[in-house]
């Protein structure tokens, strides 16, 4: 599998995963085990591997300069998730900070970067949504 496919298929399970988590999800281990698997790799793949495209050459100004800090912040931010609901999982209590007000931040930070991408696909017209969608899908875009 290229590291193309890995991070659409993370990004979309991922997605998948801290919906139905917040929808109660803690009450399935496989589900939770899951989404911190999940998190992990994808967070990992992105720290390691660093990020899969550049801003666009439409992204100017501050929008630009942001854009791959964003995106590592937006990592950073899965991977302490993760770590949080792993810790709960495990019977650690995390001081000030549980799973569920983790996935709600989490949750509300993916919520700004869909807006964003989808603004940039549709302002811009920078095909920002085919970078991270399936091929199948790009016909629909």
């Amino acid at each position: 599998m290229t590291r193309r496919r890995a991070t659409i298929l993370l990004h979309w399970l991922v997605t998948l995963l801290l919906i139905l988590m917040m929808s109660d999800g803690e009450r399935f281990a496989w589900l939770t085990w899951g989404f911190i698997v999940a998190c992990l790799c994808f967070a990992a793949i992105g720290l390691v591997f660093g990020l899969m495209t550049k801003p666009g050459p439409k992204l100017t100004g501050i929008v630009r300069r942001a854009h791959p800090w964003l995106h590592r912040a937006m990592y950073w931010l899965m991977a302490a998730c993760a770590l949080i609901v792993g810790a709960e999982a495990l019977g650690h209590a995390t001081p000030g900070v549980t799973g569920s007000l983790a996935q709600m931040v989490l949750f509300s930070a993916a919520s700004l970067h869909a807006i964003y991408h989808l603004w940039r696909h549709t302002a811009l017209r920078d095909n920002a949504l085919r970078i991270i969608t399936p091929r199948a899908l790009h016909k629909y875009l």
